[in-house]
């Protein structure tokens, strides 16, 4: 049959899609198993239905994992923790951000930008992505203030990569992506500063010329030698809406190819979680639960969908309370639901007080801890919360 729309929240969704023809009964029992308790049909394009026109390609269920299995063949591709990776993550975040900046430099210098040379940048930043997805991309949203046009490029490249292994694209697309991530800005370097950087709100003629970095950044990059179809389209096209409300051409959901809309959200999701000269970055759930509610009209639902798999609804280092009043740092994605990551708990609210840490994998069945709710950290003010799931690489990217 030809599921047309499950009926419930995306969150409780055990597939990327949300119709799709149903051809397996592995499908079948992760749709019985979710606890979703009726669905929609579309009878005219199921398999039973003579001359019904051919479903879309891609698979329903969740693509493999973004850390490859035990016993690939490559073995600095094996899947590693997150403590482990995050070593090299700020490795490979001290030179794209030194990378990125040369680029920059040239751009502002009226230089062709050599974009040639972010293919092995991009190959890195893939291969963190694969050994533990979290790392890079959570190690990545620390950037100071200073440092965010840099480093959003290397958070966008990452997360671009993590979404397009999410959505099922072949290997060739994830590169393309990452390298769309990695340039999709570059249109900045060519803002002033004095602009950029300003600490207070822009004026309506300010605004106006930072509305101007995807048109600049498109023709930068179209001088720029061996720079992809993908990478050109996603820098001119990563502000448009669905609705049509976006810039630089009002485009509407039809006319805004996958990769651009792919742009969008990872673009959102680093520039509100991080810190800005004018603001102080949200809390990563926080950025997702409002992310969700802007989804309509702002963003493609089914890359959203997917984005928020590949990150989890409680990304890592979001500040969460737990069933008993115990206050806990995500840490990990569990491999069970997308509501039950594993978490450092180390304070009790009951007693107001720090406890000694301690790792709960909330997917675990003998684990009765919950997330009820999650919590804003400005109101707490930890001091070591970054610390608490970053361990001592904050400071080598910060």
């Amino acid at each position: 049959m030809y599921l047309h729309d499950l009926g419930a929240s995306w969150i409780k969704n055990p597939f990327w899609r949300s119709s799709f023809l149903i051809t397996e009964a592995k499908d079948l029992a992760l749709l019985k198993a979710s606890g979703i308790r009726e669905i929609w049909i579309d009878t005219s394009k199921g398999a039973d239905v003579a001359g019904a026109a051919p479903t879309e390609g891609y698979a329903a269920t969740e693509p493999a994992p973004l850390m490859l299995q035990a016993g690939a063949e490559e073995p600095w591709l094996q899947p590693t923790s997150l403590e482990e990776e995050l070593v090299r993550a700020a490795e490979i975040c001290a030179e794209a951000r030194q990378a990125v900046t040369s680029m920059f430099r040239e751009a502002r210098m009226g230089n062709t930008v050599d974009a040639a040379g972010a293919g092995a940048l991009v190959q890195d930043i893939s291969d963190s992505v694969s050994r533990n997805a979290s790392a890079l991309i959570s190690l990545a949203r620390l950037k100071t203030a200073d440092d965010y046009t840099y480093m959003h490029s290397v958070a966008v490249c990452a997360m671009m990569i993590a979404l397009a292994r999410q959505l099922g694209l072949d290997e060739s697309q994830v590169r393309a992506a990452g390298e769309a991530g990695l340039l999709h800005d570059m249109g900045k370097a060519l803002v002033p500063l004095e602009i950029l950087n300003k600490p207070g709100k822009l004026s309506d003629a300010e605004f106006a010329i930072v509305r101007r970095h995807p048109a600049l950044g498109h023709d930068l990059l179209s001088h720029a030698p061996g720079v992809g179809a993908v990478a050109l389209d996603v820098c001119l096209h990563h502000h448009e809406k669905t609705n049509g409300t976006g810039y630089p051409e009002g485009l509407g959901a039809d006319r805004i190819s996958l990769f651009a809309k792919m742009g969008a959200v990872c673009d959102v999701y680093d520039a509100i979680t991080s810190n800005r000269p004018y603001k102080s970055g949200w809390d990563p759930a926080e950025s997702m639960r409002k992310m969700g509610q802007w989804a309509e009209g702002h963003f493609d639902l089914t890359v959203f969908q997917a984005f928020a798999k590949s990150l989890g609804i409680y990304p890592v280092g979001s500040l969460v309370r737990l069933t008993s009043g115990l206050l806990g740092v995500v840490v990990q994605q569990s491999s069970g639901a997308l509501t039950t990551p594993v978490v450092r708990a180390f304070y009790a609210t009951k007693t107001q007080e720090r406890i000694a840490p301690a790792i709960l994998d909330l997917s675990e069945p003998a684990c009765l801890e919950k997330i009820v709710a999650r919590e804003d950290p400005a109101r707490w003010n930890f001091p070591d919360l970054q610390t608490l799931w970053a361990g001592d690489m904050v400071p080598n990217i910060t």
